[in-house]
């Protein structure tokens, strides 16, 4: 925040001297931008940019000494004649800030659509104009002349959006834009480079509601679906262009709903019935075209797609609405299940895309802290198993699409093309997961689990680069991604490789190391210990104990566990004279057993 008082002699000439004017310097725009990018409109939270707002009056006001009296309320109003310092337009200034701030709390709240809310709305703005106007007024008779001009271009703002949310008067509220926007661009040529970027991104937040201006009046020949990347801008003035631009869109939507009557889906034509259902189905497709058409970042593409899946989402819900009511009629709820099936399938696809460009940003990432980059501010850092897990959802959402497709009825085609390519992209996907997975464990020097997992993410990456190649139409993106991916894990394999054969080695060499110093430390009296026990030492008249006043040390009367002793060993003795020694037959003491005869053995013997 700059501020000055900048001194101005003006002479006088019936008195004869030299009259000294004071003249306060304010910098509007910088002083705005801070507050707030500091309390909360970096986020888009008004409410606490509005509680900032009654906070620093209230200071503004204790520090004056300008308070309005305690119990009774007594008005003061701030004239020409009041403003003293230059903290008396910072009252003006952020009581037009905390106007504006509430006005677009409103605009965000829930309940922002009902009557009441809007005429609420309208009377914060209309303050809001009308503090620009009382700061515009004190600043061209107090201040320099180029806070007098940033004041003058706040106060035209102001009231360019009390117009706008009006919709009364778009001759004056456009007039009222383009000034404010002549006097940003004329300041933005000259100051320091932080106040020419204000002045940059202020034009910026201008030229939205300069064009929509010019739509409603009809000066312009773009059409309603061309101003919907109006919206994709950024800045805390676009607020109350919003519910504008969308409705706008869907008077546009709602004029091409009217042509629309069937959704093509992999060769089948759908009829869409309901008014509804249309409508949600457009605002998905022009959503689609958008991100097809403009190069967004990644933050605003994960915004788009946010949008596109609460689209679709509603146009589910519009066509499970219908099967409940359509109950006996059998052809109209195949149709609805099967137009149900085709917007599952597409809401599945865009689910599939958004997730690739969250992989796609976690790969940025990584690179930039591998190599050492740059990081951006306030990023998080990145580790492989942040797309392994990516990875595993990329997994599941072809299997579910794949499932849904292949399911129901006899196939055509274009059918069973799409599936093929489904099961081309699983496999690069497990292909990408074997990677970095791989990659996680080579972070922890696990090297043999890592070199099985860049194996495997080769033979997947081989695997659908065959598949592909079996394709009638294959796509040449996806055969450069396949392929780098496999080279890839082949290089990732052999570094892993060399470095489990180095962490091997090493390893080995150390243990025979300590194998060797172990073996040489070998004794078999022992280690030698300076400690004596009581019982080494019996024929000695000594106190086991210690005499030292205060000292800790425990009696020393035995060592437990013993320790080791060398014991002879017992000696071996190899008796070979029994091997050449003959014994007597024993035969003849032996008792010899009665011979038992049988039956049959008698009979044969009276023969």
């Amino acid at each position: 925040m700059a501020e000055a008082v900048v001194e101005m002699e003006v002479d006088v000439a019936d008195l004869g001297a030299t009259v000294v004017v004071n003249r306060f310097s304010v910098n509007v725009l910088q002083l705005i931008k801070e507050a707030q990018s500091q309390h909360g409109l970096r986020h888009g939270d008004y409410q606490r940019y509005r509680r900032y707002c009654t906070a620093r009056l209230m200071r503004l006001y204790k520090s004056l000494n300008f308070q309005h009296g305690r119990g009774k309320y007594v008005k003061k109003p701030i004239v020409e004649s009041t403003v003293t310092n230059v903290r008396h337009l910072h009252i003006l200034l952020y009581l037009a800030e905390r106007a504006w701030s509430y006005a677009m709390e409103i605009k965000q709240a829930p309940q922002g659509a009902s009557a009441r809310a809007h005429m609420h709305l309208i009377r914060r703005l209309s303050k809001a104009a009308q503090w620009g106007d009382l700061f515009s007024r004190l600043c061209s008779e107090k201040a320099d002349p180029r806070t007098a001009l940033e004041a003058a271009a706040y106060a035209a703002h102001m009231r360019g959006n009390l117009l706008l949310e009006r919709e009364d008067d778009w001759e004056t509220a456009l007039r009222k834009f383009k000034n404010a926007r002549a006097v940003y661009e004329e300041l933005g040529k000259y100051g320091d480079v932080e106040n020419q970027v204000l002045c940059r991104q202020r034009l910026e937040e201008l030229d939205p509601s300069i064009r929509y201006c010019n739509y409603k009046m009809g000066l312009s020949k773009i059409q309603g679906s061309d101003l919907l990347d109006l919206s994709t801008q950024d800045g805390p003035g676009l607020g109350l262009l919003q519910s504008k631009l969308e409705a706008v869109m869907e008077e546009a939507r709602l004029q091409q709903a009217v042509s629309m009557t069937e959704l093509e889906w992999l060769g089948h034509k759908l009829l869409v019935r309901n008014e509804k259902t249309r409508m949600c189905i457009l605002k998905g497709q022009q959503l689609e075209r958008d991100l097809k058409e403009s190069q967004l970042p990644a933050e605003k593409k994960l915004t788009t797609y946010d949008k596109m899946f609460v689209a679709y989402q509603d146009a589910k819900r519009h066509i499970r609405e219908d099967l409940v009511r359509a109950v006996s009629t059998e052809d109209v709820k195949e149709e609805l299940n099967s137009l149900d099936k085709a917007v599952s399938s597409i809401l599945l696809q865009r689910t599939m895309e958004r997730n690739l460009v969250l992989v796609a940003t976690a790969k940025a990432r990584l690179i930039r802290q591998q190599h050492m980059l740059k990081e951006e501010k306030g990023e998080k850092p990145a580790k492989p198993e942040d797309l392994v897990r990516l990875y595993d959802i990329l997994i599941q959402n072809v299997t579910d699409l794949l499932d849904l497709t292949t399911s129901g009825r006899e196939q055509k085609e274009s059918e069973t093309l799409f599936a093929e390519k489904l099961t081309v992209r699983r496999e690069g996907f497990q292909a990408g997961r074997c990677l970095y997975l791989g990659q996680s464990y080579k972070v922890a020097s696990k090297y043999a689990e890592a070199y099985v997992l860049f194996r495997r993410a080769c033979e997947h990456a081989e695997s659908a680069l065959k598949r592909l190649q079996q394709l009638s139409f294959p796509e040449e993106q996806q055969r450069q991604e396949l392929e780098e991916l496999r080279d890839r894990s082949t290089g990732e394999a052999c570094v892993v490789h060399a470095q489990g054969v180095m962490e091997t080695a090493r390893s080995q060499a150390k243990a025979q190391d300590s194998l060797q110093k172990g073996v040489a430390a070998i004794s078999l009296k022992g280690k030698r210990t300076s400690t004596e026990y009581l019982l080494d030492r019996l024929d000695i008249y000594e106190a086991a104990i210690s005499t030292t006043p205060g000292s800790k040390e425990p009696p020393r009367i035995a060592q437990i566990p013993p320790p080791f002793q060398s014991v002879p060993c017992r000696p071996i003795f190899l008796d070979t004279a029994l091997n050449t020694i003959s014994f007597p037959s024993l035969e003849a003491r032996l008792k010899k057993k009665p011979e038992k005869r049988s039956f049959f053995s008698l009979w044969g013997g009276r023969k």
